[in-house]
């Protein structure tokens, strides 16, 4: 089945325009900035940091085995991290797919970043990439019909399964 397309040109004036621009949410106080400092802990939600970046636990999971990598700097951006944090950050995205490959031996995994809001970024000012195993057949009709995941393991759960894989 081809996909369709749909021109709508008229809308450019609109995203480009300062209305569009007003409507970027500001979050408050930064919920990773007050992780950062925190020591691994199953309390924390921390499993893992350096001088430069840190791993935690997804509050709110896609599924299960969903982290977070984030540089202990706030910024919003890759380009904003000096080339030492930049290398740290994705030294720990790599470490943590190592860390998920073995503590889940799932079939894939997602890894990515969402910049900015409209990108579909929840905390967009603070930067970060997700790293979620995947398995063949792992999506539902909850999710679709539902709008409910179902996870089959606490975070509490999660921490404990990867961080043997993280510590140093």
């Amino acid at each position: 089945m081809p996909l369709e397309r749909f021109a709508a040109s008229w809308r450019e004036a609109y995203v480009s325009s300062p209305e569009a621009a007003s409507h970027s949410r500001d979050e408050g106080e930064c919920v990773f900035c007050a992780l950062a400092p925190l020591d691994p802990s199953e309390e924390s939600g921390v499993l893992w940091h350096d001088q430069s970046s840190f791993v935690v636990l997804n509050a709110f999971p896609y599924g299960s085995g969903h982290l977070l990598v984030l540089p202990r700097r706030h910024v919003s951006n890759p380009d904003e991290l000096s080339d030492a944090e930049y290398e740290s950050f994705f030294w720990a995205i790599r470490r943590t797919i190592r860390a998920l490959d073995a503590a889940y031996a799932s079939d894939g995994m997602n890894v990515g970043m969402n910049l900015g809001q409209a990108a579909g970024a929840g905390i967009p000012k603070h930067l970060h990439a997700h790293a979620l195993p995947r398995w063949n057949g792992d999506t539902n009709f909850m999710s679709t019909i539902a709008e409910t995941r179902v996870l089959p393991e606490s975070l509490a759960s999660t921490w404990r399964k990867v961080v043997v894989h993280l510590a140093p």
